[in-house]
């Protein structure tokens, strides 16, 4: 779930803050981007209703008798299974409420994370296109693989990689907050474990310390639409603030601490990263890590360009930098799942 933005290589002349205009969507562009986000309401409502209700009972498929039934087996499992729960939201409508939930709330955080760095691409006169919010098979993860925007002109100076690096993060953690106190004001506790595979969610920091303060017993706490969305939130907040390429937090350190610092500093979140993955998987049984291992690889190939203007950041600047490795300390927990 990666917000990843794309900045193209600099040109020699400077630009100084909101000396251009920022191009305008058209038409056809809000329509896409509108479209991509209807489709990721229905996909994130989808995959509440899984991560959230009850499950639909047992489900039988295709008899394996030749190698096109070995073909067809899980593809039709899937969509058996996906049809089972679109069914039981519609036969029982607090199912629906809670998918619905889980959509607004994760796509919420989503959508101020991508405003804070589209709000601050405008206010820099920096081309940048509207949030691209990409959907995801229901039942394979929450029902979208994240959003991005992708940024089509120079950025213009120092101040600027900053404030667009930060705006997301800082953006979207503003809204995880009500999130997660609605999630632990409505918390109740989880019905006993009867057998089969458990999977845990490992709560990050901030959820620690806010349950603590509220008297929330997360351990023996179910699973709730709003505690599920700020959980994925978080998630996706610590690894965008990764100080990793052109993440957020590579953004962040480049312009604090300049292009060496940023490239040696990548170089050690992969290999925390990858070494993280592998202790998941031996101690958790999660192989999730070595997904984010990989994107971070990807990541680390992409050079990042450096902005035509190195004024300095000035103290608000470097304070505001410091707010932001806290978010990032709140947000981050190495082993976020469990199975067993």
């Amino acid at each position: 779930m990666e917000s990843i933005r794309t900045i193209p290589p600099m040109v020699s002349a400077p630009v100084e803050r909101a000396s251009r205009r920022a191009m305008r969507p058209t038409a056809r562009e809000w329509a896409r981007h509108a479209g991509l986000f209807a489709l990721t309401v229905l996909t994130t409502t989808i995959a509440g209703v899984m991560l959230t209700g009850a499950e639909p009972g047992e489900i039988a498929g295709r008899k394996l008798t030749g190698a096109i039934d070995y073909l067809l087996y899980l593809p039709e499992l899937y969509l058996k299974l996906t049809a089972a729960y679109i069914q039981m939201a519609f036969v029982h409508p607090a199912l629906l409420l809670q998918g619905l939930a889980f959509a607004g709330s994760l796509l919420a955080i989503l959508t101020a994370h991508e405003s804070g760095h589209y709000v601050a691409c405008r206010l820099y006169g920096v081309d940048a296109t509207l949030p691209f919010f990409i959907p995801s098979p229901p039942m394979l993860g929450p029902g979208t693989f994240g959003a991005f925007i992708k940024i089509k002109s120079p950025i213009p100076s120092r101040r600027a990689l900053f404030d667009i690096g930060v705006a997301g993060p800082l953006a979207g953690f503003v809204v995880v907050l009500p999130v997660a106190l609605i999630g632990l004001l409505t918390a109740h506790a989880a019905p006993p474990v009867t057998g089969g595979d458990v999977m845990t969610f490992n709560d990050p920091l901030l959820m620690r310390l806010m349950a603590k303060l509220l008297g929330v017993q997360l351990s023996s706490m179910a699973v709730n639409p709003f505690y599920l969305a700020a959980w994925i939130g978080l998630l996706v907040t610590s690894l965008n603030l990764l100080p990793v390429g052109q993440l957020d937090g590579g953004h962040a350190v480049y312009a604090v601490l300049g292009q060496k610092v940023h490239r040696w500093l990548g170089r050690a979140a992969f290999a925390t990263m990858a070494t993280l993955a592998v202790l998941g998987f031996w101690w958790h049984h999660s192989p999730g890590g070595f997904l984010y291992a990989v994107l971070l690889a990807v990541m680390l190939r992409v050079r990042h360009p450096q902005p035509q203007v190195t004024e300095p950041l000035g103290g608000s600047r470097l304070v505001v930098a410091l707010a932001t490795l806290l978010v990032f300390a709140l947000s981050f927990w190495p082993f976020p799942i469990t199975f067993s």
